[in-house]
């Protein structure tokens, strides 16, 4: 079993935003409450979360996250890493790491803004102490089997990550993006389950927006597709009663088991 908890489906501002009183940041759903994204994974033997926004501390708190045994960045905006430091609660022995994984691109942003941990100069007791481990194919986490997706988000490239077992099943997560490429769309093909972006309904320069995403997952042949990164353009609500049956919205503290 692989499960799957959403620790957060929001986007950068993170829903409700700062000083709106649109229906959805005023709304009493619950789903429409939504920190910045990111996922905690956990499988057979080994768990994981995917990006360390700046709400990550709540998220564990929330969610009851107590131990984890890697990170995966898939891009270094603010909003994907800037609780990175929140994760020296697992790295508090001295001789305590936690591997980082991230495109070289992305070690490199990290280790500007987060000089101080991954300079090697402070492995002290309590401290964020990050094993770089850039990826540049797919890499195991355990018994799963992780493939990076380079996606255009914009004009940054980023990227979203393909998970499989051992018994084949297969779930995609890629949360920013706005084209994907061919060698991507080959990856993603007959995928069990398809986490995307889905900024909005309107166009968007740089995030899918609804159409987009939908598109992406009929494309894909995807079984069943979520989706996330959602503004406060989008109720949670609304937007489900109209979707396909195999298409939901995700929501904060949503569980999969796959």
């Amino acid at each position: 079993m692989l499960r799957i908890t959403f620790l957060g489906t929001g986007t950068s501002t993170g829903v409700p935003m700062i000083g709106c009183d649109c229906a959805v940041c005023r709304s009493d759903d619950p789903r429409d409450k939504r920190f910045r994204c990111s996922l905690w994974m956990q499988s057979e033997d080994l768990q994981w979360v995917v990006d360390t926004g700046p709400d990550f501390r709540s998220q564990c708190l929330r969610a009851g996250v107590k131990h984890l045994d890697a990170v995966l960045i898939t891009h270094p905006h603010v909003d994907h890493i800037m609780g990175l430091d929140d994760l020296r609660r697992f790295t508090f022995a001295e001789d305590q790491s936690i591997p980082v994984h991230a495109s070289a691109e992305t070690l490199k942003a990290l280790r500007r803004v987060f000089n101080y941990a991954f300079s090697g100069l402070n492995r002290y007791a309590g401290y964020l102490k990050p094993d770089s481990r850039a990826f540049d194919g797919p890499f195991l986490l355990g018994s799963v089997r992780v493939t990076p997706l380079s996606v255009r988000h914009g004009r940054v490239a980023t990227h979203g990550f393909l998970f499989q077992q051992r018994d084949g099943r297969k779930v995609a997560y890629i949360s920013d993006c706005k084209e994907i490429p061919e060698e991507t769309m080959a990856l993603l093909m007959d995928v069990d389950v398809l986490i995307v972006d889905a900024l909005r309904l309107r166009e968007h320069p740089s995030h899918f927006n609804v159409s987009e995403a939908l598109e992406t997952a009929r494309k894909a042949r995807a079984r069943l597709t979520y989706l996330t990164h959602l503004s406060h353009e989008i109720g949670h609500a609304k937007l489900e009663a109209g979707l396909p049956d195999n298409v939901r919205v995700a929501f904060d503290g949503l569980v999969l088991d796959i």
